[in-house]
C-alpha cells in the first residue's frame, strides 16, 4: 500500500514539474478568460505552443518566448464573421483590418455568390464588372480560391458556402429559365465537386436576379447533394419584407426535405409595415427547431442594409443581366413598364426603394463612373432634386451611366427589433460588409459602417452599455455558436487542442466608431488578435504576420 502512494505521489509530483518546466511559444498572462461556452470567465493564462492552445490555467511557473500581459482586459476566441463579403478585398489587401481590428479571425463566404466555380464566361464577366478593386481571377474552382488566398497570404482564416447563383450561372447563365433534367444534374455535379473540396454547403440570395427565378424544388436537389457531405444551407431569404413568413416557411422546406441544418441571413423585419413579423418567425423557428431541425440565424447590429439600386427593380428587368437591363432601360416603353413596376407596391418581388418608406431613406454609397463619384454619400432623394426628376427616373438613370447597380444603403429596420435578435440564444452575427481599411482605393467609395463596426457595435453598445445581453453570452454568439453550426475543426473556443485563434480587448472602451456620414473609421478597444498561434495585431497595429489558413467543411474528401 505504501508502494502504490509512493507511486501514485511521485507520479503527480512529476506531472507538476513537466507542467512548471513547459516552455510556451505564447503565454497570455493575467486576463479575464472567457473560453466560447457562456459560462462566466475566470482570470486565468493561456499557453500556446505552435498554432495551438496548450494550456489554459495557472502557467506562473512557466515560461515562454513570448509573455503577453493582458491584466484588465478580456481574452476570447477569435471572433467568427457568418457573412463576409471580403471576397475581392482579402485579394486587394490581405491585412483586412476593418475586422481585425473588431477581433475577427474567420471570415465565412458564400452568400449567393461565392468565387468559385466558375467558367470562361463567368471569369470575363467578373473582370468586366470590376469596380474600385481590380485583380486577376487566377482561380476555378471555390476551393482553388481558398487556396489562393492562403498561399499569397491572408491575416484570417477563410471559409465558404458554394453560391446556390454562382452554380445556376455556371449552368444555365442568367436568364429566367428553369433547368432540364440533365442541366440539374450538371449543377449537382457541380455541388458535389466543391463538397467534395471541403465547401460548407449552400448558400443562396433569393431576391436576386437571376437567383430570383430558381424554384424550391431546384436548391433541395442541390442541398441534397451537399447533405452527404455534412453541408449546411444558409439563405438570404425569398423575401424579407411583405412575405417574410412564406420565405421562412420555404427555408423550413428546404431544411425537412433536403435533410440539412439551415440559417437564415442576416435575420430581419425590412419595411415599417413588416416590423411587426418578427415575434411570428420567431416562433416559426423554435417551432422547427423542436421539432428537430437545425434552424439558426444571423444578423448585423445596425437599422439599415447594404445592396444596390438593382433591389429596387422588378426582377423581369434582369432577366439575361446587366447588359439586357441597360437595353430595357434605354427602350421607352420597357422603360415604362420598369417604372410602374418600380412605383407599385407588391407581394412578388422585394422593392426595397419602397419599403425603406422615402427617397431620403436611400443612400448612394458606390460608383464605378468617376464622374458620379461626387454623389458618393447623397440620399437618392438629394440626387433626385438636383436632377429634377423623381426617384425612380433617378434609379434608372444613375444604374444606366454608372454601368452597375451602385451601391446602396436602405434604411428598412426596427431598433427595437434589432434588440429582440441579439438575445435570441441561436442567432449569431455577420457583417454582411468587406473588410477595409480608410485609405487607398477604398477611399473612393462609402461602406456601410457595419464594415468597420458591426462586432464592436455589438459587445459596446448592446452588450456593455445597453446590457441587453451578458458579455460572456455575446462572446459565445460570435465564437462557440457559430464554430458548432458549421462544424469547423476545433475552432471558437479556448480549450486545450483547439487552434490559437485569440482576441484580447478591453470590455470598457470597446466600440464601433463609424457612421453613416463618416464610415470609413475603425473600431477602437481591441488590443491584440492571434491568428492560428500567432500575433497579427499587436497593440492595434497590424504585425506583418499574415497566419490565416483556408478552413474547410466537415466532409472535405481527404
Amino acid at each position: 500500500m505504501k508502494r502504490l502512494l509512493l507511486s501514485a505521489f511521485l507520479l503527480c509530483w512529476g506531472a507538476t514539474i513537466a507542467a512548471a518546466q513547459t516552455r510556451y511559444d505564447v503565454i497570455i498572462r493575467g486576463g479575464m478568460v472567457y473560453d466560447g461556452s457562456g459560462k462566466a470567465p475566470i482570470k486565468a493564462d493561456i499557453g500556446i505552443i505552435g498554432d495551438k492552445i496548450a494550456s489554459v490555467g495557472d502557467l506562473r511557473k512557466s515560461t515562454a518566448a513570448q509573455i503577453v500581459d493582458a491584466s484588465g482586459l478580456a481574452v476570447a476566441p477569435g471572433f467568427i464573421n457568418m457573412l463576409s463579403w471580403s471576397t475581392e478585398s482579402m485579394i486587394v489587401d490581405p491585412r483586412s483590418l476593418g475586422e481585425l481590428k473588431q477581433g475577427v479571425t474567420t471570415q465565412i463566404m458564400g452568400e449567393g455568390w461565392s468565387m468559385g466555380p466558375l467558367n470562361a464566361r463567368m471569369k470575363k464577366q467578373m473582370k468586366d464588372d470590376q469596380g474600385d478593386l481590380k485583380y486577376e481571377i487566377e482561380w476555378t474552382s471555390l476551393s482553388d480560391y481558398l487556396n489562393y488566398l492562403e498561399k499569397r497570404g491572408t491575416s484570417q482564416n477563410v471559409a465558404s458556402y458554394i453560391g446556390a447563383t454562382t452554380i445556376r450561372m455556371y449552368v444555365l447563365g442568367e436568364a429566367d429559365v428553369q433547368p432540364t433534367a440533365a442541366q440539374l444534374q450538371q449543377m449537382r455535379d457541380l455541388v458535389r465537386s466543391e463538397m467534395k473540396a471541403g465547401a460548407l454547403g449552400i448558400g443562396s440570395s433569393l431576391i436576386y436576379p437571376p437567383a430570383f427565378f430558381a424554384k424550391t424544388e431546384e436548391l433541395i436537389e442541390m442541398c441534397k447533394v451537399a447533405a452527404e457531405y455534412k453541408g449546411k444551407y444558409i439563405s438570404h431569404m425569398r423575401s424579407e419584407g411583405n412575405k417574410l413568413d412564406e420565405a421562412v416557411d420555404e427555408l423550413i422546406r428546404i431544411a425537412r426535405e433536403a435533410k440539412i441544418p439551415a440559417e437564415i441571413y442576416h435575420l430581419k423585419a425590412a419595411g415599417k409595415d413588416n416590423w411587426g413579423k418578427m415575434d411570428g418567425v420567431l416562433k416559426k423557428v423554435e417551432a422547427a427547431r423542436k421539432s428537430g431541425l437545425k434552424i439558426t440565424a444571423d444578423m448585423y447590429t445596425y437599422p439599415a442594409g447594404a445592396t444596390g439600386l438593382d433591389a429596387s427593380m422588378p426582377p423581369w428587368a434582369l432577366d439575361g443581366g446587366y447588359t439586357e437591363l441597360f437595353k430595357r432601360i434605354k427602350d421607352h416603353d420597357t422603360r415604362k413598364r420598369i417604372l410602374e413596376d418600380m412605383r407599385t407596391p407588391s407581394d412578388k418581388w422585394e422593392n426595397l426603394r419602397l419599403a425603406a418608406g422615402s427617397a431620403d431613406n436611400v443612400i448612394l454609397v458606390g460608383f464605378k463612373n468617376e464622374k458620379l463619384k461626387p454623389l458618393t454619400g447623397k440620399t437618392l432623394g438629394e440626387v433626385a432634386k438636383m436632377r429634377g426628376t423623381d426617384p425612380e427616373n433617378t434609379v434608372l438613370d444613375l444604374v444606366l451611366e454608372d454601368g452597375s447597380r451602385v451601391g446602396t444603403v436602405y434604411f428598412l429596420m426596427d431598433e427595437a427589433n434589432i434588440k429582440k435578435q441579439i438575445k435570441v440564444p441561436w442567432v449569431s452575427f455577420g457583417s454582411d460588409a468587406e473588410s477595409i481599411a480608410p485609405e487607398g482605393v477604398f477611399l473612393r467609395s462609402n461602406p456601410h459602417p457595419r464594415a468597420y463596426g458591426n462586432f464592436a457595435r455589438l459587445l459596446g453598445k448592446y452588450v456593455r452599455d445597453e446590457k441587453i445581453i451578458p458579455l460572456q453570452e455575446a462572446i459565445r454568439r460570435l465564437t462557440s455558436l457559430p464554430a458548432g453550426n458549421l462544424e469547423l475543426d476545433r475552432r471558437g473556443s479556448l480549450k486545450k487542442g483547439y487552434f490559437a485563434d485569440v482576441v484580447i480587448f478591453d470590455p470598457k472602451t470597446i466600440a464601433d466608431k463609424a457612421t453613416f456620414e463618416k464610415p470609413h473609421q475603425f473600431a477602437v478597444g481591441v488590443r491584440d488578435v492571434f491568428v492560428n498561434g500567432v500575433a497579427v495585431l499587436k497593440d492595434g497595429e497590424h504585425t506583418g504576420k499574415f497566419s490565416g489558413r483556408a478552413l474547410w467543411g466537415p466532409g472535405k474528401v481527404k
